[in-house]
């Protein structure tokens, strides 16, 4: 029962943690009354790669654990996991547009370095969280430019 537990808590966290900011910042998301920049996509798109995003992660995390069981790389994981999740709420809740660009590239930093731990010993892992990278450099993109198409 405790790997069954184990295995749910490590494939699902990050969608469990990803749907609790989600209803928190709910009420105050903005998007739409935003000027974007270009290439900027439809809000309702951005919770269904988020869910993809986050089973992703927790996928990834789960093959790694499965095998390996680096200090360094599951402290980089967390730390990355808490730096996204609050990116949400900087943004968002609190409105700190400038704060959530140094957040955000801060988040971009951590999930290259743990995108080359993960591929050092389990390259699966890595590849698993492509879609991640790729998906908050776009995020960077959009967060520099309503930042300033909105001062």
């Amino acid at each position: 029962m405790k790997k069954i537990s184990i295995t749910l808590y490590r494939l699902f966290f990050p969608l469990l943690l990803g749907s609790i900011v989600g209803f928190i910042i709910n009420n105050n998301i903005d998007y739409n009354t935003l000027t974007k920049p270009p290439l900027s996509p439809p809000s309702i798109l951005f919770p269904i790669i988020w869910s993809i995003i986050y089973l992703l992660m927790g996928i990834s995390y789960y093959i790694y654990r499965k095998d390996y069981d680096n200090t360094n790389t599951i402290k980089l994981y967390y730390i990355q996991l808490i730096i996204n999740i609050l990116w949400s709420i900087i943004f968002f809740t609190l409105k700190l547009r400038l704060l959530s660009i140094i957040w955000i590239i801060i988040l971009d930093i951590l999930v290259i370095k743990l995108y080359k731990l993960f591929k050092k010993d389990k390259p699966l892992s890595a590849y698993l969280n492509i879609l991640y990278i790729i998906w908050i450099i776009f995020a960077t993109y959009l967060n520099i430019g309503i930042y300033l198409l909105n001062k």
